[in-house]
């Protein structure tokens, strides 16, 4: 399969302007960031902005490469953007319909043998996937937030998956310096999300049983995954403020 160099990211939300940014700082690919709500990528532009200043600021980056990298991020507000694209990454809002509607589109607009690829870690890529008319050409590639400093990528195969994009998938991830972890079978809330449910389930159930109290759970406990004190540090939590893990707005 050939290298993917054209790569569209459609939903410009946080976690797909971010994508197109560590896209753009790898310095191999030309980027499009698509999103159809009216302002969305002036804010992503600026969002991405201020991340790249503070790597500026902290000096692990030059102005010049902060400068360029932004500029290799093209905008568009048409998904038929993914028209000349070797890779789609669809990061819109955590709903199925939603999803759906992005990848019936792709299905249409997006070459054929081009890879489709989800950026969720809850709908697995086998319910999107038929739509496109292509498969073999889909699977997930769950990054975590923030994305510019989160190092792993979860790809996963859906049981039509091909070898070939599975293999052009992660190539992909090591290519914008991200880590990429494979799962070769799907599995609600994949690797990091089931090992952080495990744990939480198993606290809870320490605290029920009256082992120990939540103070000392949460001291002895192992330290929580960096995705969480992340979460936690935004003020993301959960159904409580509207956003966590999913967006509940």
């Amino acid at each position: 399969m050939h290298e993917l160099k054209r790569v569209v990211v459609v939903g410009a939300g946080t976690m797909g302007s971010q994508i197109a940014l560590q896209t753009a700082l790898g310095g191999r690919h030309d980027v499009t960031l698509v999103d159809t709500v009216p302002g969305q990528l002036e804010r992503a532009r600026a969002q991405n902005r201020k991340l790249v200043d503070r790597s500026v600021e902290k000096g692990r980056m030059t102005r010049e490469q902060a400068d360029a990298a932004l500029d290799r991020i093209q905008q568009s507000n048409d998904i038929e953007s993914a028209a000349d694209a070797d890779l789609v990454i669809e990061a819109v809002i955590e709903d199925f319909d939603v999803k759906r509607g992005v990848f019936e589109a792709l299905g249409r607009h997006a070459r054929p043998d081009a890879i489709l690829a989800s950026n969720s870690s809850t709908i697995a890529i086998s319910r999107l996937a038929e739509v496109t008319g292509r498969p073999d050409r889909c699977c997930n590639m769950h990054f975590f937030h923030p994305v510019t400093v989160m190092q792993l990528c979860e790809v996963v195969r859906a049981p039509q998956t091909s070898d070939g994009t599975v293999e052009a998938a992660m190539d992909f991830v090591r290519s914008i310096d991200r880590t990429p972890v494979l799962l070769q079978k799907e599995i609600w809330g994949f690797i990091v999300n089931r090992i952080l449910f495990a744990a939480s389930e198993e606290a809870m159930r320490l605290l029920e049983g009256g082992y120990a109290s939540a103070e000392d759970i949460d001291t002895d406990g192992p330290e929580a995954p960096e995705v969480l004190r992340k979460l936690v540090e935004q003020g993301h939590l959960g159904r409580k403020t509207g956003k966590g893990f999913f967006d509940y707005g």
